[in-house]
């Protein structure tokens, strides 16, 4: 039986060179695929695999001093939703260009960060608040179209490099001093995010526990959450639940779609909403006019 484990760690790495080597070694001896980021701040991976492989990834890699805390989280999938095993030092866990210099981490996290709050807290404090607690997406903005908590707020941008620029201007003003809930796929982002927002005069920010993932598990479609996740790996997307709505349409036809394909023009990395019908046509499957003319042009 094969499964997925999503995790991160925020953790000072004296040597992310030496930890990205070992986790190639040891991820490759367990005959696992995914993706693997090392920096100076921790570790952020996921990986695909048997059931009894995975157990021994998880074993090995507690036994680091720095990632013995680490949070796994299993999804359904496989080795076969990964193309290979990918595993990079780089400057930054997160890319939010240079964010790495706004926070510090100690072996309890990031400094500063959001509070935690558990898929049961997060319920219970809506319950109180009402119309006091604001949802803030930390992704993109076709992740939030097919995907978000009800009544968002969903920040314009495509990058995560675009938060920086969207935090520092005055468009949230009338929200710092409400509670704010960021949330993400499994966590991580909301991580930074929410330092970043307490440095930028947000003054009671919160993250969810294990991101959009855990809260997913916990109450499917019965709560909060509304349409589908994107994940990033071949299956794309997910379903909590078999009662799943879908809340985004078609760039062309409009028709109610959550399938994502990547633009046709490959030097774009956008995805695109498209329904299945609309996506067989090539002609279609651009993110903008322009990526079409682009691609023309190569003709």
């Amino acid at each position: 039986m094969q499964k997925i484990l999503l995790y991160y760690k925020f953790a000072p790495i004296s040597d992310p060179e030496a930890v990205k080597l070992w986790q190639k070694t040891l991820t490759d001896s367990l005959n696992l695929r995914g993706r693997i980021i090392v920096s100076r701040h921790g570790l952020n991976g996921t990986v695909g695999g048997e059931m009894d492989d995975l157990k021994a990834y998880i074993k090995a890699t507690k036994q680091y001093p720095a990632f013995k805390d680490t949070v796994f989280k299993w999804s359904d999938g496989s080795r076969e939703d990964f193309p290979r095993m990918s595993v990079k030092a780089r400057r930054e866990l997160v890319g939010f260009k240079n964010s790495d210099d706004e926070f510090e981490v100690d072996e309890n996290g990031v400094i500063g960060g959001g509070q935690h709050l558990k898929p049961a807290e997060l319920q219970a404090m809506l319950e109180e608040s009402g119309d006091d607690a604001v949802f803030f997406d930390g992704r993109n903005a076709n992740e939030a179209a097919i995907g978000h908590f009800k009544g968002a707020v969903v920040p314009d941008t495509r990058t995560s490099r675009d938060f920086i620029r969207e935090l520092e201007s005055d468009k949230y003003d009338d929200i710092k001093d409400k509670k704010v809930v960021t949330y993400c796929t499994g966590g991580i982002r909301c991580e930074v995010i929410s330092a970043m927002m307490k440095k930028r005069g947000f003054k009671d920010v919160y993250q969810i526990d294990g991101g959009i993932v855990k809260y997913g598990e916990a109450y499917g479609d019965d709560g909060a959450w509304e349409g589908h996740l994107r994940v990033f790996d071949g299956r794309k997307t997910m379903a909590f639940s078999d009662k799943v709505e879908t809340i985004s349409h078609c760039l062309h036809c409009q028709a109610p779609t959550h399938n994502l394909e990547n633009c046709a023009e490959v030097s774009c990395n956008e995805l695109v909403i498209i329904c299945p019908d609309c996506a067989s046509d090539e002609s279609k499957r651009f993110h903008t006019t322009a990526c079409r003319t682009k691609a023309s042009a190569k003709v």
